[in-house]
């Protein structure tokens, strides 16, 4: 008889949400907080990198266009600072909005409206790769 197997041990995502659309955030803070990932939610590239400067995170979603700055900036800053995955949500969804996602640092980019699933599907992919 074998000893059994050691539990996989499996911790939330840690989800940095920056979005500025007070309402937008609630929900899919909601949402995400269901599935089971650890939810912080902020409205602006400041508080968003002072977040980033008091916790890690895993992945930062955010929205392009914010009240203080872009998502091109926070991710681009946010990367200097840890290891961590992006992900833009944003209605711009150009070949070159999406090119300039990646240049500025993002790893995937979803436009607006997008399918909860295929987030979800992408976040999953973060807690169990590399």
């Amino acid at each position: 008889m074998h000893p059994p197997a050691a539990a996989k041990v499996v911790t939330a995502l840690r989800i940095l949400l920056v979005e500025d659309h007070f309402e937008t955030g609630c929900a899919l803070s909601r949402l995400l907080a269901h599935f089971g990932y650890q939810i912080t939610v902020e409205h602006s590239v400041q508080s968003a990198l002072e977040q980033l400067s008091a916790n890690n995170f895993d992945v930062i979603l955010s929205d392009i266009g914010l009240p203080d700055g872009s998502g091109y900036d926070l991710i681009s800053r946010a990367k200097r600072q840890q290891v961590v995955k992006g992900v833009a949500i944003t209605a711009l969804g150009t070949e070159k909005d999406i090119q300039r996602s990646k240049e500025a640092g993002f790893d995937f980019h979803l436009t607006k409206p997008f399918d909860v699933y295929e987030l979800r599907t992408l976040l999953d992919k973060f807690r169990t790769g590399p």
